[in-house]
């Protein structure tokens, strides 16, 4: 079965980062996602060879020169036949091109018109360049993550191009299509990565509020600073990681870790020190994969961490099918996501290189 989204027609105007992969989203689980390419971009190798494999899966794509009229024609009949838009250029970019809002829902009335930029639409910052990075900085994100003793460090590009990005725009674009269907009226999705990772940091900014989350980092429950919720380096020099915040998962891991007569009390945060040093010594003393099998089938909320070659075999993941490949080779990709009891989890097909099917995509768009 196609997916839950089948139906759902959504033009994508070429970007990178979180626009694939929020039209990623919206391909797996069913919608027909049409990717107009740019002619003759260097796109790099990370972002089309490689990138672009699992990015840019589950739709077609045709190249359109937005500056030669009869293209800029064709994308507006597109448009015209389309349930959504996204583009991720920067403001005014799609304006100056004759596809903006105002021209597309004249063309649509019932268009869901998506745009994912760093800073927002309007702002100060709304046309300056900008990565991942800076949109977690400015919304307190990177702050609060990396050691006491050196500078933040930044955890990949998730918190904002893809969690803030990608995710945010799929989640509001979803809302808008509803509400399209319920009512005919089309309306434009402006998701800043600066604003949706503010969002995810909703529980950090409330405790903050109440007192029990301190400015300085590796002091606090969450980030590296209760020595039950962290990583800890094993004696082949891999790591574990616990998460025993409850007081049943701490007393699991005390006792696993033969330390549970010790008294030690996970709300002293004054021993948080010394703990975090005899659990330190205790896990410096075996092998990482002997604490995972110590710790297998207990409530301690400990797990190995893992590499990205050996995630996909972790029978827990291959169980689920967490991870699927290509065909040709070990599993490759995270698997599409959520679940649908109606719909099999799978990628419906791997993308193809723009204009591959030219005709018969545009006989599919009826223009």
């Amino acid at each position: 079965m196609p997916g839950p989204l089948a139906g759902i027609r959504i033009v994508e105007f070429e970007s990178i980062g979180p626009g694939p992969y929020g039209a990623m989203l919206l391909a797996d689980l069913g919608a027909e996602v049409l990717r107009i390419a740019r002619p003759a971009v260097d796109r790099g190798a990370l972002m089309e060879d490689r990138g672009g494999a699992v990015m840019h899966r589950g739709r077609r794509a045709i190249t359109l020169d937005l500056k030669a009229p009869d293209d800029l024609d064709l994308a507006r009949r597109l448009i015209g036949r389309a349930d959504g838009l996204i583009e991720g250029l920067r403001p005014g970019v799609m304006e100056k091109l004759g596809l903006g809002p105002d021209a597309a829902l004249a063309l649509n009335p019932g268009l869901v018109y998506g745009r994912i930029t760093g800073w927002g639409q309007e702002g100060p910052l709304a046309r300056s360049a900008g990565h991942d990075i800076n949109y977690i900085a400015l919304s307190g994100v990177l702050g609060t993550m990396g050691p006491a003793d050196g500078p933040p460090l930044p955890p990949l590009n998730l918190v904002g191009d893809f969690g803030g990005g990608g995710l945010f725009l799929a989640f509001g674009m979803l809302a808008a299509l509803i509400e399209a269907g319920r009512t005919g009226k089309g309306q434009v999705v402006d998701a800043a990565m600066l604003d949706g990772a503010a969002s995810q940091m909703a529980l950090i900014y409330a405790w903050r509020a109440s007192g029990v989350w301190s400015d300085v980092r590796g002091a606090n429950l969450l980030d590296g600073g209760a020595p039950f919720y962290r990583c800890y380096t094993c004696a082949d020099g891999r790591f574990i990681a616990i998460g025993a915040i409850e007081p049943q998962f701490f007393a699991a891991l005390m006792t696993g870790l033969g330390l549970a007569g010790e008294g030690w009390d996970q709300n002293d945060r004054a021993a948080w020190p010394r703990l975090a040093a005899r659990l330190g010594e205790v896990f410096a003393s075996r092998p990482r994969d002997h604490w995972a099998a110590r710790f297998e089938g207990t409530d301690a909320c400990v797990t190995p961490v893992l590499g990205l070659t050996e995630a996909p075999r972790h029978p827990h993941n291959r169980a689920r099918g967490t991870f699927i490949g290509t065909g040709t080779g070990p599993p490759d990709q995270p698997a599409p996501g959520p679940r649908f009891s109606n719909h099999p989890a799978r990628v419906r097909d791997q993308p193809t290189l723009p204009d591959a099917e030219r005709a018969e995509v545009l006989a599919d768009w009826g223009v």
